[in-house]
């Protein structure tokens, strides 16, 4: 592999805090990928260590926000030897446009990744038109 294309890993970046926060702890933006299909967006986001009952999916004033909080308990007793990452909370906003159907958004959490399906509204989704 050319050393111009080999992959470069990419740091975990804390979120610019915009407003003062209660609890004293990190926030991370999660890495996110998303693609689009003809019917939806589908939103990707990596993570790791949170709980299925510890995310917040919610959508106000058009704006879609996902908050993902890891429970510290788990390492209380460590001591690490060697880590590449500090642990942290979560969090990531989207302006949603008029094109995605607000009502119909899905999600789902996997081994640590979270899958969104932002389905279109009918008349963003591509068709074809017959010539008479």
């Amino acid at each position: 592999m050319d050393s111009k294309q080999e992959l470069q890993v990419q740091q975990k970046r804390e979120v610019e805090k915009r407003e003062e926060i209660t609890v004293p702890s990190r926030v991370f933006l999660p890495t996110t990928d998303i693609y689009e299909t003809q019917d939806a967006l589908n939103v990707v986001m990596d993570m790791p260590g949170v709980q299925k009952s510890n995310i917040d999916v919610a959508i106000e004033d058009g704006v879609l926000r996902v908050n993902g909080r890891i429970d510290f308990g788990k390492y209380e007793e460590l001591q690490p030897i060697y880590t590449e990452y500090n642990i942290g909370h979560y969090s990531r906003s989207f302006r949603l446009s008029s094109k995605i159907d607000q009502t119909k958004i899905s999600a789902e959490l996997k081994d640590g990744v979270l899958s969104l399906v932002l389905p279109k509204v009918e008349e963003a989704k591509p068709r074809a038109i017959s010539v008479a």
